[in-house]
């Protein structure tokens, strides 16, 4: 039996999101299978949307006067989308369920195909990570200086918290962990030698009395954390300078820590640095301890508000 077209003024038709009747789904490379259009369900904590793992592919079909349906090279579709997924650390299909399920999706929407020379079916495959990731490491932590990969570059998006950040630094991440360290710090993407952030988390040094952080200057996220602490370290008399950090001075300090809203304060064990680690102090009468705790007693209001930074929700209502 033949299907009947879309009614459709074909030659109207532009470049935009039309909903047909069919999409196929799989999952962790499995056998997938065909299901009525509609929107996808998964997690609020789901990677792609609070780290952007995703990738995205996009095929044409086009029809022939014979009715046949074409694709054009979507081997080399499938061979893209398994190079990126493996940077972005994620399990891919096989070019053959590639391949499989785009034709099925073809031939399942068939009626969506435009005449020949009418335009073309544009199939949009996305390959995202819909599982729960959420966490942080709560001890010292071991930081390795990441040379290759870069973070965030001048012109970029960097210094906003933007779910594209997070998830393309994670081969740097995988890589240190299965060295045993617990995290990253990335270098300027210019000179490769000075400070930028933690994967998910700003950096801070202290040497004497002088609390140093690199700048927001667009490539480094203007924390809200880095931006308490530094109000908190100059109501107790430090020195804080926001400035350019080289990775030799970093080496150099007393203390390193990092600051986000997940993190708090978080004390650095140690730099790991072309081969060679350095070791910073932590623990009991740190700066780095006296500076959270100070941050933690007034976010839970064991510390009077000074500053006004605490808003109450007044509660009406209270049911179990």
């Amino acid at each position: 039996m033949k299907m009947r077209m879309v009614e459709m003024e074909w030659e109207k038709l532009g470049f935009g999101p039309v909903s047909t009747d069919f999409m196929y789904s799989m999952k962790c490379c499995e056998d997938g299978n065909l299901t009525h259009y509609g929107n996808i369900q998964f997690s609020p904590f789901a990677a792609v949307l609070n780290y952007g793992q995703g990738i995205i592919e996009g095929l044409k079909v086009n029809r022939k006067e014979d009715g046949r349906l074409l694709l054009f090279r979507p081997d080399q579709h499938a061979l893209r989308m398994k190079m990126g997924a493996q940077r972005m650390c994620m399990p891919s299909p096989s070019i053959h369920q590639f391949i499989h399920a785009v034709k099925q999706t073809a031939l399942a929407n068939i009626r969506w195909v435009p005449p020949p020379g009418k335009g073309s079916l544009y199939i949009r495959p996305l390959l995202i990570g819909s599982g729960p990731v959420l966490g942080q490491d709560k001890t010292p932590l071991s930081l390795y200086v990441e040379e290759e990969e870069v973070r965030a570059f001048s012109g970029g998006v960097g210094g906003v918290k933007s779910v594209s950040n997070y998830w393309p630094v994670l081969k740097a991440l995988v890589r240190a962990k299965s060295l045993g360290f617990s995290d990253v710090l990335y270098l300027d993407s210019v000179n490769k030698k000075y400070l930028e952030e933690v994967s998910a988390a700003n950096i801070i040094t202290l040497k004497g009395n002088v609390i140093s952080t690199p700048p927001t200057s667009g490539t480094i996220l203007p924390g809200i954390t880095r931006k308490s602490i530094i109000e908190i370290a100059r109501g107790l008399g430090f020195q804080v300078e926001e400035r350019s950090i080289s990775v030799h001075e970093l080496t150099e300090a007393d203390e390193v820590f990092c600051t986000g809203t997940a993190v708090g304060v978080a004390a650095v064990g140690s730099v790991t640095y072309r081969g060679t680690r350095f070791e910073f102090k932590v623990g009991e009468n740190t700066v780095c301890q006296a500076l959270g705790s100070t941050l933690v007693g007034i976010q839970t209001g064991l510390i009077e508000d000074k500053k006004e930074w605490i808003f109450n929700i007044h509660q009406l209502f209270y049911h179990i």
